[in-house]
This record gives structure tokens, C-alpha cells and sequence, in this order.
């Protein structure tokens, strides 16, 4: 597990000057398909870093990009959250220099998935048609012009909680406009899962955790086991192509 450096890459292409992130390597000589991660509001953490290295253990070679490599969050959070809100910005430039470089490491087979977690998982709903091979949202933002965004968009696998005051109805929106454009996907909400049901452990300063728990935000261990065996299942397909349907033969 080593940090990964893309400043170089990112200053070429117009984006941040010092963009890096965290590279989570599986076992054995590789290649291995490859997937970019992006972070919660709070940042590239210990929690990403572990989610990380789970897919690590998965067979995927995983960079968790730091969105806030130019001065932390004070300083990028604001603009960040800017930039999803209206789909563009330099933000979007870094996620496509950490997707080419990503996919351009001779550990990489080529084949590139995009995953993220609540502010993430709004990142990886609005780049799933910039390039990537399957993309897996969880408790993200919906943009305001779903179909507009969705357009074009890879395989999507889709992770929600039903007691997440945050996004109600989200997961029946994103599905219905996924349907609508014929694009392959599993979207499921967790009756019992709040929002970042998926980390291990309460994120946030420690005055704000009471009322986390109040807004419905927090791990729920048992979902979690089962919306990760989805993203895995999805990437396990559409990366290693594990489960693919086949094409029918032509012998005669």
C-alpha cells in the first residue's frame, strides 16, 4: 500500500498541482483490473484507506484519489461540493487524470471501475460515462438532471439506506431513470441502513456523532455485508469478466 503521486500527471492536464492518493496493491505479480476511489466529505481518511485495501484483497488494483490534495478540507470542501452540484470544475479533471493513470500502470489490465461513497458516490454517478468499465454509487447525491447525466453511463450498481433522511426516494428515482435509458443495473435501498452504512465506524468530530445518529448516518454492519458482496459481484463481472453472459456460439 504506497501513495501514489499524480501531481506531474494532474498539472499537464490543467487540474490540481499536487494530486495524489492512496494505492492499494492485491497479492501476486498481476495485472489486475483496476478501480479509482473516491471519499466521503471527510476526506481521504482511514476509513477510505480501509475500504481500499478491501478491494485491494479483492483482486483490484485501487487508488483512493485525494480530491483534497491542495490544502485539506477547509480549503477544498466548499469548492468540491461546488463542482458536483454543477458537474463541472477542476474536480472532474482530477478524477479523469486519476482514471488514465490508473488504468495506464502496468499493473492495470485496462479494464477500470469508479466507486464512491456519499460525496464520492455523487462524483462516481457523474463520471460512470467518462470512460469507466462499471461504476458501483453509494448514498450519493443525485444531480439535478439525472437522465442528462446518466446518459451513456457503464454498468451501475447502487447502494442506498432507507432510513437516510438525507436521500429519501433516491434509490426509486436513480433505478426508474436507469430503466428509462436502458442501462444495465442493481439498485437496492436497506430497510434498516442509515446514511454511510457502509464504513466500519462513526466518522466526524465526536460533537457531531449524537446527531449523526439522529439524521439516520452511521455503519450497519449487516447491510454492509451484503451491499459489498454487490459491488463486488458487479465489478467481479464487469471487470474480470467473472459471470459475464457469454455471446452464443457459432460452431456449427
Amino acid at each position: 500500500m504506497t501513495y501514489a503521486d499524480l501531481s506531474a500527471e494532474s498539472a499537464a492536464a490543467g487540474g490540481s498541482p499536487s494530486l495524489g492518493g492512496y494505492l492499494a496493491t492485491p497479492s501476486g505479480t498481476g495485472p489486475f483490473p483496476a478501480v479509482l476511489m473516491i471519499h466521503e466529505a471527510f476526506g481521504l481518511n482511514d476509513q477510505i484507506r480501509a475500504h481500499a485495501d478491501r478491494l485491494a484483497r479483492a483482486g483490484y488494483l485501487t487508488l483512493a484519489v485525494d480530491l483534497f490534495s491542495d490544502g485539506g478540507a477547509r480549503r477544498c470542501l466548499v469548492s468540491t461540493m461546488r463542482s458536483m452540484m454543477t458537474g463541472s470544475g477542476r474536480v472532474f479533471t482530477d478524477l479523469a487524470t486519476a482514471r488514465t493513470w490508473l488504468a495506464a500502470s502496468p499493473l492495470s489490465t485496462g479494464k477500470t471501475g469508479v466507486i464512491g461513497f456519499c460525496m464520492g458516490g455523487g462524483f462516481a454517478l457523474l463520471v460512470a460515462r467518462d470512460g469507466f468499465d462499471a461504476a458501483s454509487v453509494n448514498y450519493g447525491r443525485l444531480p439535478r438532471d439525472l437522465e442528462g447525466a446518466l446518459r451513456g453511463a457503464c454498468p451501475i450498481v447502487a447502494n442506498f439506506g432507507g432510513k437516510d433522511k438525507t436521500l429519501k426516494g433516491a434509490a426509486r428515482r436513480l433505478e426508474t431513470a436507469l430503466d428509462d435509458l436502458g442501462i444495465e443495473n442493481s439498485v437496492k435501498e436497506f430497510p434498516t441502513a442509515g446514511h454511510s452504512f457502509l464504513n466500519e465506524t462513526d466518522e466526524g468530530p465526536a460533537l457531531f456523532r449524537p446527531l449523526m445518529r439522529v439524521m439516520g448516518i452511521g455503519p450497519d454492519p449487516a447491510s454492509a455485508a451484503e451491499a459489498w458482496q454487490r459491488i463486488e459481484d458487479h465489478f467481479a463481472r464487469h471487470l474480470k469478466g467473472v459471470g459475464a453472459k457469454q455471446p452464443p456460439s457459432t460452431a456449427p
